[in-house]
């Protein structure tokens, strides 16, 4: 589905929001769709909300946990895990950043309480929003996305991606969502 496209700039900036560097995070490497592994294609590759695709993918809820807030008068940005209801296992790393000047009040509110995963937020306040899958990442992990991932030393890459959500035909999510590799999940 995707084409490579230069978005590293931006991965930068989003990942600059919680470490210095995108190094810091793990070593990002741009692919094209075929270079994935199926599930993490399945996973990824698309332009849906993570929130969906990754409660049908593992059959459960999800659950947020919130790491780490910034907000300011117009913008929130988290750095987030989902986890599993059924067994707390994390399935996904994400960080997010909002423009509140696009979406309501309600929404805005709801999502600072922190207790909902950000795509169900918008689909249960029937946000008009359309996910734009900008590139696709090979990941060698660093210290901090290995430990929250809880990944065995055998395990030496994830995958993750870059999106956009319009919400109301503008750009107001920036989103880097990196799931759990599935051999690691067994």
């Amino acid at each position: 589905m995707s084409t490579t496209r230069r978005t590293t700039p931006a991965l930068d900036a989003l990942v600059r929001l919680f470490y210095p560097s995108a190094s810091q995070l793990g070593e990002f490497r741009e692919v094209e769709s075929g270079e994935l592994p199926p599930a993490e294609s399945r996973l990824l590759d698309h332009e849906e909300h993570m929130t969906v695709t990754v409660e049908s993918f593992h059959q459960s809820a999800v659950d947020v946990k919130v790491l780490e807030t910034q907000i300011t008068r117009t913008h929130y940005a988290r750095k987030i895990l989902l986890q599993r209801k059924t067994d707390g296992a994390v399935v996904q790393y994400g960080l997010v950043r909002l423009n509140f000047s696009f979406l309501p009040d309600e929404v805005r509110e709801e999502i600072e309480s922190q207790q909902t995963p950000l795509g169900r937020v918008l689909i249960e306040h029937d946000v008009l929003r359309e996910v734009m899958l900008l590139s696709l990442w090979e990941i060698e992990p660093g210290e901090e996305l290995r430990s929250l991932l809880a990944l065995p030393p055998t395990v030496t890459h994830c995958y993750g991606r870059t999106a956009f959500i319009y919400c109301n035909g503008i750009p107001a999510v920036e989103l880097l969502e990196v799931v759990t590799p599935v051999e690691a999940k067994g």
